[in-house]
């Protein structure tokens, strides 16, 4: 049921993103008196589809293949490869016939309808939920990092002061893409001492494999107590209660979560000796660790059972046209990001499997239960995301044809039917590669972590 779940939300975002990103396409291509002859949400390969019917001489459609979808525009060389419609000669409604500049337009139409929807999506999103975070501030023992973390130099308990020495107001920022980016300063309190931690430019790499939370936990670290036992676990075998608290393990004191859970991790399948606090009493036990080195008991934010004392968050709210601009600027920054990232990508820094993600990397982002916060934020990421990739001067991508535009602008005259037929074809080659290449990569990944 998980599964169906995931790939229910996928098919509708992408199915979302998809059918307003050709509809761009066809306002733009009928605005300029242009004939779209089909419209279609995935690929009727074969001229085979699952629903098809006309309306006012355009053929819509589902097409059984999932790679997308497309607008069929009279008089263009394009997904069809329709070859024998250029053969006639030009017709006032067709493509080719019209301006460079308003081939443009069509050409930049899906673009722009995804760039509008993400910066919607965001609106709308802050407008309901504001924004919620965590004042650094109030993350007053640190951070936990994990084992990127460690690696660069942090250690838990550490203080987050700045980023590139802009002072952070807010704790998830420890792993905003400013960070994660890599290349940059943070600057530390370890205690008293203040010192500067370099994060390497090929820091994603890391993060691809092991997620953020083994670079710094989105979680600043705090003091807990044990909640509810799990009923047969080891933890209430071992004598442990509601309600008593951890403060050593075989002698070592323990003040925090983290301590706990790195302690008991030493441990698996063994018994280790407890030091309780119950009611002002020291209580000693004997405990045996589960093979996943726990207890039974674990971080209630999960929906496991350790009440933690967290820090207060924060929420902002910015009123209907105050959230505009907070809406465009969390979606500008997600496709700066992408764009950034598709650089480091490009320049060699990080790789290229781990930064690309297929249907199903995406679908497991989706999760499996229907959450609509997380569900539109992330098709606001992928519409933003949709713009960049589209914008990438491939044939057969928006961005190719628009590059061959802005050509034939410059020179004054169209480039040749048979070298557009030819790059239309390079175009097809370079993406099925790397459709066939981001597929593989993920079924690699699910099946390197059975």
């Amino acid at each position: 049921m998980d599964i169906v779940i995931m790939v229910g939300q996928l098919i509708l975002g992408l199915s979302i993103l998809v059918i307003l990103h050709e509809l761009g396409h066809f306002i733009a291509a009928r605005a300029f008196g242009i004939k779209v002859e089909k419209f279609y949400l995935f690929f009727d390969a074969w001229n085979v589809s699952l629903v098809k019917f006309n309306y006012k001489g355009v053929e819509y459609g589902i097409g059984w293949l999932p790679l997308g979808g497309y607008v069929k525009i009279a008089g263009m060389i394009d997904e069809s490869m329709d070859t024998d419609q250029m053969a006639g000669p030009p017709q006032p409604w067709e493509f080719r016939s019209k301006p460079a500049w308003q081939r443009l337009i069509v050409m930049l139409g899906g673009i722009i309808v995804n760039i509008i929807l993400g910066i919607l999506i965001f609106w709308v999103l802050t407008i309901k939920y504001g924004e919620t975070y965590i004042p650094n501030d109030q993350a007053k023992y640190g951070i936990v990092p994990g084992k990127i973390g460690k690696e660069i130099g942090l250690k838990p308990g550490d203080k987050i002061l700045a980023v590139n020495g802009q002072k952070l107001e807010r704790f998830e920022d420890v792993v905003s893409s400013k960070v994660l980016m890599g290349n940059s300063t943070l600057s530390v309190l370890r205690g008293t001492e203040s010192l500067s931690v370099k994060v390497p430019g090929s820091i994603l790499n890391e993060v691809s494999d092991l997620g953020t939370e083994e670079f710094i936990s989105r979680i600043p670290r705090t003091t807990f107590k044990i909640d509810t036992v799990i009923a047969g676990s080891n933890a209430q075998k071992a004598g442990i209660q509601n309600g008593d608290s951890v403060v050593a393990v075989n002698g070592k004191p323990i003040k925090f979560f983290d301590q706990l859970t790195s302690e008991l991790q030493q441990f698996k399948n063994k018994n280790v000796d407890l030091t309780l606090k119950r009611n002002n009493e020291i209580v000693p036990v004997t405990a045996l660790i589960n093979k996943d080195g726990t207890l039974g008991f674990a971080d209630g934010r999960y929906g496991i059972q350790v009440k933690r004392d967290l820090p207060q968050e924060k929420t902002l709210n910015f009123g209907f046209f105050g959230s505009l601009p907070v809406g465009a600027s969390k979606a500008w920054g997600t496709f700066s990001d992408n764009a950034k990232g598709l650089g480091k990508v490009f320049t060699g820094q990080v790789k290229a499997n781990k930064a690309l993600s297929s249907p199903i990397g995406i679908a497991r982002l989706f999760g499996s239960h229907v959450d609509w916060l997380r569900f539109w934020s992330l098709v606001g990421l992928l519409s933003m995301a949709l713009a960049l990739m589209n914008l990438l001067p491939i044939p057969a991508l928006d961005g190719g044809h628009a590059l061959f535009l802005i050509i034939e602008m410059i020179k004054g005259k169209p480039l040749s039917d048979k070298f557009l037929e030819r790059a239309q074809i390079v175009g097809f080659v370079i993406l099925i590669t790397l459709m066939v290449f981001v597929f593989g990569n993920d079924i690699i990944k699910i099946m390197n972590k059975k």
